[in-house]
C-alpha cells in the first residue's frame, strides 16, 4: 500500500462549486509535489463551516484505487 501526506486548505466557498453541481474533483498536491485529482465526496467527512483544513494520508494501491483518506493528528 503507497501513501501519499496532503496539506489541504479548501475554504468554504470554493467547496460551494460542489453543491452547486459546478465540480466533482478537486486537485491537490502532495508533500513530495506529485498531483492528486481527488473525488470531492471523499472530503465530506472533513468538511467544517470554514472548508476543510488540515494535514491528511491518502493511502491508495497498486492500481492507483483510494483505500482511504485520514486526518493527521
Amino acid at each position: 500500500m503507497a501513501s501519499l501526506l496532503l496539506d489541504i486548505a479548501v475554504p468554504a466557498e470554493r467547496l460551494h462549486a460542489v453543491y452547486r453541481g459546478q465540480a466533482n474533483r478537486i486537485l491537490l498536491r502532495s508533500r513530495d509535489g506529485q498531483r492528486v485529482s481527488l473525488p470531492v465526496h471523499h472530503l465530506r467527512p472533513f468538511v467544517s463551516h470554514a472548508g476543510v483544513y488540515g494535514s491528511f494520508a491518502l493511502d491508495f494501491d497498486a492500481s492507483g484505487a483510494l483505500l482511504s483518506l485520514r486526518r493527521l493528528d
